[in-house]
């Protein structure tokens, strides 16, 4: 049997679980999406948010990418960006890294990863020369690869608080809260690192005063 028969085998069989356990399970599921939370992660396959949350479908809007970016012209993260703050009126965007990246390490080294990888991440190498000095007094190697994950993760949540997407929101309902966190590979746990609330301040060269 080929894997990608099994996956479908596998859905079945969890299907019919769900089913049994609960007959409506997937008639409510069907009309229902009111998630609290908007989760940018990684692409990682070990980094799935509903598992490591413990939260269920429709509890989290998820949009995933290498090394969990927010690039400001990437189409598809502001699209969902948009539907998640402005139609489903999520409380918190999440911006999740996790230890162990592959992004951060590929972004650490300068091995030619060919055209569309070296754009991706030059955005990660971008964030290690704004913090430079702190990343290079670190001697340990996988010490200061696990500083960049958190750094990275801080700037991601600095790129959400300069779109007019979240700072229209800020103005006028005072949502959604920002988070950085990092996942650890190691021992399952989420580490809060960075968080901005709707009263934070921003450099005045992102702010925009025609909301």
């Amino acid at each position: 049997m080929y894997p990608i028969d099994k996956l479908l085998l596998d859905n079945k069989d969890w299907a019919a679980g769900k089913v049994a356990a609960d007959p409506g399970y997937f008639e409510r599921l069907s009309h229902l999406q009111t998630p609290e939370f908007l989760w940018i992660g990684c692409s990682d396959s070990r980094v799935p948010a509903n598992e490591i949350t413990g939260t269920q479908p429709g509890e989290i809007f998820v949009h995933r990418n290498i090394a969990n970016l927010v690039i400001h012209t990437d189409v598809n993260l502001l699209s969902v960006l948009e539907f998640a703050v402005n139609h489903l009126r999520v409380k918190h965007v999440i911006i999740c890294g996790h230890y162990g990246c592959g992004g951060i390490k590929a972004a650490m080294n300068n091995h030619d990863y060919k055209q569309v990888l070296n754009m991706w991440l030059r955005n990660i190498k971008d964030v290690y020369r704004l913090h430079r000095p702190e990343l290079e007094a670190i001697a340990d190697p996988q010490a200061r690869e696990d500083r960049l994950t958190e750094l990275n993760v801080q700037e991601q949540v600095l790129h959400l608080a300069k779109t007019s997407i979240i700072q229209r929101a800020w103005k006028y309902e005072q949502r959604p809260r920002l988070h950085g966190w990092v996942y650890g590979l190691k021992d399952g746990l989420i580490k809060p690192v960075f968080e901005m609330n709707p009263d934070a301040p921003i450099d005045d060269l992102y702010s925009y005063d025609d909301l």
